[in-house]
Formats: structure tokens, sequence, C-alpha cells
């Protein structure tokens, strides 16, 4: 063996201080919006499932799993039902899980009563999921959660994973989340219980509430900036900020973790691919013209965005169709964050300055949001394009019911003859509410468009600027509130 015995028990003992009487080290006061639903899941579980927190890199995964201790500690379990282990560490990783739990053992007898694992970067593990399949199956009295990021560990579909481990997927930094971690003081707004509500206020209260909010617009753009990285937002100069976002992903993501877990030795190929969809972030992906300007092939292209979408650094959202609609159609990239392109594309502060790329940088940023509003339930994403190529940027389906959401960032003030992509779809589907997201604070109203199906009704659209409606769909993750209809 590479260690000694003494050396790996030195390792575990400095993971695990609270075997010795000592405390969680290092947690900051604030909690990402998953973490009741984390505890849940380590205290009284819905089913016999272990739980997987899966994000990209840095965005709290570990966090969350040391506050989990401290609040199994202050809740009464002893200390030495709990392991906590990160196979980050090439020690960990060379002794694998088993090789751990067998040293837990010969460090104390097994404890009594339940155990809690708590696993980080299990991925670099081999065969984690036979492993944690044959734990779910056979040791009841383990609970155990684990976190991955530069891998595909999002495996529900396959065989041995299949009702074995329930995902957390864990997004970014919402805004309310930001602005917690930065202790920024907010202004006494409505809480609301969804966006839906808002349709019903009078004109009045939303000019009265749109001016209250005001100060939240230097915030929320300082926010596109840093981005919903916990480290990053917290840096206090932006541009070291971007520049470190810009060495975590292209570094430590690209560079590192596609070639130490992908096998990816294209290396630079894949960073101009990444490149690319920076320039191009929240737009349809041309396939055919991306392989042309990179000169590669069609495999490679595609090959190269199941890797980034497996390091949670895009999502990829469907057209809106069945069947045949879609066959052929093309898939629009978002980034996991807004801060991403910007801070990868060395934009500074001249992203605020630049029209087209803070009307994307929100666009990402407002995807997100909504993305995180209602994935925990059966909702499909899509977005929708028409004759004369009419958008509509972002579709959920719910229960069957279509909730359309146009951003509209790039203009001052949104005309209603301006949305002929939403008054088109909403035509269409007989849609009877619609979302558009607006810049100023000021153009906060509900309005009607006109349709065809039924012109004398219209269907009702609430413009709502950005900051607030970024503000309220994190809230509501916060205060667990959200409903079904947006």
């Amino acid at each position: 063996m590479i260690a000694s015995k003494n050396e790996l028990f030195a390792v575990l003992r400095q993971y695990n201080p609270w075997w010795d009487g000592g405390e969680v080290p290092d947690l900051p006061p604030w909690r990402r919006a998953v973490f009741p639903q984390l505890m849940e899941w380590l205290t009284e579980p819905p089913a016999p499932r272990a739980v997987q927190l899966s994000g990209a890199r840095q965005v709290g995964k570990t966090t969350l799993l040391l506050q989990a201790i401290d609040e199994l500690l202050r809740t009464g379990i002893r200390p030495e039902q709990i392991l906590y282990v990160t196979f980050d560490h090439p020690l960990m990783k060379l002794i694998g899980l088993e090789g751990v739990l067998d040293l837990w053992y010969e460090l104390q007898p097994p404890p009594e009563g339940l155990e809690y694992l708590l696993l980080d970067e299990i991925q670099n593990t081999s065969e984690w999921p036979t492993w944690l399949k044959l734990q779910t199956d056979f040791q009841k009295k383990r609970r155990i959660a684990v976190t991955g990021s530069a891998i595909p560990i999002n495996t529900e579909g396959t065989e041995s994973g299949v009702g074995r481990w329930y995902t957390i997927k864990l997004p970014t930094l919402s805004f309310f989340e930001y602005l917690q971690i930065k202790k920024i003081e907010t202004p006494k707004l409505p809480t609301v219980s969804s966006l839906t509500e808002i349709f019903d206020w009078s004109q009045p209260d939303r000019i009265r509430v749109g001016e209250t909010a005001r100060p939240l617009v230097a915030h929320f753009h300082e926010y596109l900036l840093r981005g919903g990285f916990p480290q990053t937002a917290q840096v206090e100069n932006i541009g070291t900020a971007q520049r470190l976002l810009r060495e975590d992903i292209v570094d430590k993501v690209l560079k590192r973790d596609m070639t130490a877990l992908f096998g990816v030795r294209r290396v630079l190929e894949l960073e101009k691919t990444f490149l690319y969809l920076c320039l191009h972030d929240g737009g349809i992906l041309d396939l055919p013209q991306l392989c042309n300007n990179l000169d590669l092939k069609k495999p490679t292209v595609n090959n190269f965005l199941a890797l980034l979408e497996a390091a949670h650094l895009i999502y990829k959202l469907p057209p809106f169709g069945y069947g045949k609609e879609i066959l052929r159609a093309r898939y629009k990239i978002y980034l996991a964050d807004a801060a991403i392109a910007g801070s990868v594309l060395l934009k500074g502060k001249a992203l605020l300055e630049d029209r087209t790329r803070l009307g994307a940088a929100v666009e990402t940023a407002f995807f997100k949001h909504v993305f995180s509003h209602y994935y925990q339930i059966s909702v499909g994403f899509s977005y929708w394009r028409g004759k004369k190529d009419y958008e509509v940027d972002i579709v959920a389906e719910v229960g069957g019911k279509l909730i359309p959401f146009e951003v509209k960032y790039s203009e001052s003030s949104v005309k209603v003859e301006s949305l002929k992509g939403l008054r088109m779809l909403c035509d269409q589907k007989q849609i009877s509410r619609a979302y558009v997201i607006t810049r100023d604070m000021a153009d906060f109203e509900v309005c009607t468009i006109p349709t065809k199906a039924d012109s004398a009704a219209g269907t009702s659209v609430l413009k709502i600027p950005a900051p607030l409606a970024c503000y309220w769909l994190s809230q509501l993750e916060h205060t667990n509130a959200a409903g079904a209809d947006g």
C-alpha cells in the first residue's frame, strides 16, 4: 500500500473532527433552498433510497453535506454514527468506497443504530453505481448522501440505479440566494405565492411595487456579472470574480475533469466548442454552422455537447412539438449560469453596455430560475418557433397547460405590437395567460394581446421586470410555496 494505515487514519480523522469532540468547520450562515429536502431524505426518507446532489463544481454541494452533518449532530445523532469523506483526496480515491468503510470500522466499532454516510465527489471511485445499488438493497441501516459534478451522475435510467437513489439538482445561486449570501438589504416587497396572483393586482399596486424594487436593478446586474457560484459571488472585485470563474471552468472542468473522468484528449477542440456556445448563449444551435466554423465533425460536436451537459455546464432546450415535428429541429443552448459567458469572454462590466449580450445573459438567468421553480414537478420545457421564424423563448407545459415566457430585456418598453411570436403561439394553442420579462421597473403591467380564437378576450400578458421575476421565483423556492400554475 502506498500510504500507511496511520496516514489514512489521519486523513479520515481530519475529515471527521466531530469524532474527537470537534465541530463541523467553516460553515456559512446561509443555506441553499434545497437544504430542507436533503435533510428530509437523511432523516425521514420518503422511500428507501440514497440521495445524490447533482450540480456543477463550486455550486455548494460540499457545504450542503457539512451543513447536513451539523444539523444531524444538533438533533442528537451521535458523532460516531456519521462518516464524511471526499474522493477528491488522492488517498481516499486510492482505497475506494469499501476501503474507507473498513478504515472507519478499524478506528471505532460499528455504531449502534443508523449510519450516515456522506460521500463527496463519488464519481472519482470505480463501480460506484453498483456499490450504491447494493448498499440501498442490503444495508437498510445506512442513510447515504452523495455528490457528483463533472460526470453524468444523474443515471436514474440505468439498470443499476433505478429506484436506488433520488436526485436533487443543485443549480448555481438564484438571485434571492445571491442577495442573502451578499447580505444585501433588499427593499420591502410583498411576498407572492405564485406569479399568477400578480394578474389580479391593481395597476397602481404594480406601479408602487416597481418603484420600491428599483434598488434591485443594480444588484441584479452585478449578479449577472459575478455569477451564482458562492465563492466567486463573494469576491469584491468583479474582474477577479470573473477570472476565478473562468479558471474554474476552463482549467478545472474542461481541461482536468474532462481528461480524468471522460478520457477526453481533444481538449483544445472541446474548449473551442464551449467558447462558441458562450458566444451564442441562449441561441438556437446551428450545428452545421458550428461544425463548419470549427472544422469539426458532427459526431464529435454531439459528443462534446453531451459531455458539457453531463458536467452541468449547459442546458439543452428542445423545440416545442411532438413526433415528426421535432425530429430534425434544433436545440437552444443555455449556459448553466448567466455570468459564464461574460467571464469566459472577459467582458467585465462592458457586458452591461452591450444590449445583445446583456439580453442573452438575462434570458439565461431567467431560464435557470423558471427551470428551478418547476423541475420537481412533471413539467416539460421547450421553445417555440413558428412561421417567419417568430419565436417564444420558453414554454413550460404543466399538466397539459402551456405557460409561455418571452424575454424582452433589450427594449426599454415592450410594445404589444412586438410580441408577434407570442401572439401567434397563444392564438394557435388558445393560451389564456402569458408572461413577458421586461427591463424597466415601470414596464410592469397586465396587457391583452388579441387572438383570432377569441378576439374579444384575447390573451392576458403579465409584463414583469426581470429582477422582480427572478427574485420572486427564487424566493418561492425558499418559502416552499411554489404553485404549479406559474
